[in-house]
């Protein structure tokens, strides 16, 4: 292992502690905002994502601008038909389970069982989306709407300024909100961070991960992984006989170094694990560390047994929707949105019924309202 690699997996640790102690103190749950946006008419936690969205963009401008980022990030690709389902089965998957895929990380280290499940869903879901991996890349060639990745490169019109103008109109409505105080959430819990300094915060961080790393956050192809590891205990021929499992769709180079490194989501030490696994770890230690300096960590979570079935459903239905996306809310909402990806803003499309018909089924399994 080279010092380069050492380096990234150390930067990425320390970001994603970084990361875990800023959401559990915000609890900067994306879930919860789109939730709320159906359930409760409240927007107030879409604002400070909205200030997340710009505050990356330009970060991300700036890093473009002078040499150390590719725009748009690797791994971001055409929009297809799946990008749209892919946000529709994420959405409700997400609300059900009480946390999006970074969600259940810093509520893990905080100590929910229902996080836990959600992930053991996320986990299991990966692998039966890996079943059907093969006859869902030929289609989704097809269902493809162009080849163009960003709005940039559809338009032609420089990322530059489509920054300017997201800045100028997203600004306004931020300035409006922070001077009529819309942008602070009440609160006397001791070590509460206001989220939209906690945006800020994470906005900061995803520039390091995208200097350090090349990309920004994501971690859902490390559930492939960690599920290609589990089969194969059992079953290594058939892990080997699957496509997705054999793939190194991963090709990156460090931008502080002229190693190249490949990866996928097959049970091998690999770019992949090199990018999410410190990000991982350190979220759910980086949460755990906060809730301990509060003295309020305890392992909890006694909900009905029809909540922990509707949190591991929605840990499966964000595996699926993640892979078919491909990629979760935190790499479109936090790395996509910020570049003008398209395949992001469909996600985002998708989302929001997606999410919708979450707090639908919240509220008929939970609440015990009828779903009109």
């Amino acid at each position: 292992m080279t010092l380069s690699v050492i380096f990234v997996a150390t930067a990425l640790l320390l970001v994603g502690l970084a990361a875990g102690f800023i959401l559990h103190r915000s609890d900067f749950c994306m879930a919860g905002a789109f939730r709320d946006l159906f359930l409760f008419r409240s927007t107030f936690m879409l604002r400070p994502l909205l200030l997340l969205v710009i505050v990356a963009a330009v970060l991300f401008e700036i890093e473009r601008q002078i040499g150390l980022v590719r725009s748009p990030f690797p791994f971001f690709g055409a929009p297809t038909l799946f990008s749209l389902i892919g946000g529709i089965l994420f959405g409700l998957g997400m609300v059900l389970s009480g946390g999006c895929v970074i969600g259940i990380l810093y509520k893990l280290g905080g100590g929910s069982r229902l996080a836990l499940i959600a992930l053991v869903g996320m986990v299991l879901g990966s692998g039966l989306y890996a079943e059907m991996h093969q006859y869902v890349v030929p289609l989704a060639r097809k269902l493809t709407f162009t080849r163009s990745i960003t709005l940039p490169q559809l338009t032609g019109v420089s990322p530059l300024w489509w920054v300017l103008g997201s800045l100028l109109f997203g600004g306004s409505l931020l300035w409006r909100w922070q001077q009529s105080g819309q942008l602070r959430r009440t609160s006397l819990v001791a070590g509460y961070l206001q989220p939209w300094r906690a945006a800020l915060l994470l906005a900061v961080l995803l520039a390091v991960s995208a200097a350090v790393a090349g990309v920004p956050f994501g971690v859902t192809t490390s559930y492939l992984k960690w599920m290609a590891w589990i089969e194969q205990l059992w079953f290594p021929a058939h892990v080997a006989s699957l496509p997705i499992y054999n793939a190194q769709p991963v090709q990156m180079s460090l931008p502080f170094a002229a190693d190249t490194l490949s990866g996928g989501a097959g049970p091998s030490f690999d770019a992949v694990a090199l990018m999410q696994f410190p990000l991982i770890g350190g979220i759910i230690l980086g949460a755990a560390f906060s809730s301990w300096r509060l003295r309020e960590w305890s392992w909890h979570g006694q909900v009905p047994f029809s909540q922990m079935m509707a949190a591991f459903a929605g840990g499966l239905l964000m595996a699926f929707g993640s892979r078919l996306t491909p990629g979760c809310n935190v790499w479109h909402l936090w790395g996509g949105l910020p570049i003008f990806a398209l395949q992001s803003i469909l996600f985002v499309v998708g989302l929001l019924p997606g999410a919708w018909l979450g707090g639908r089924v919240v509220s008929w399994i939970v609440l015990g309202k009828e779903m009109k």
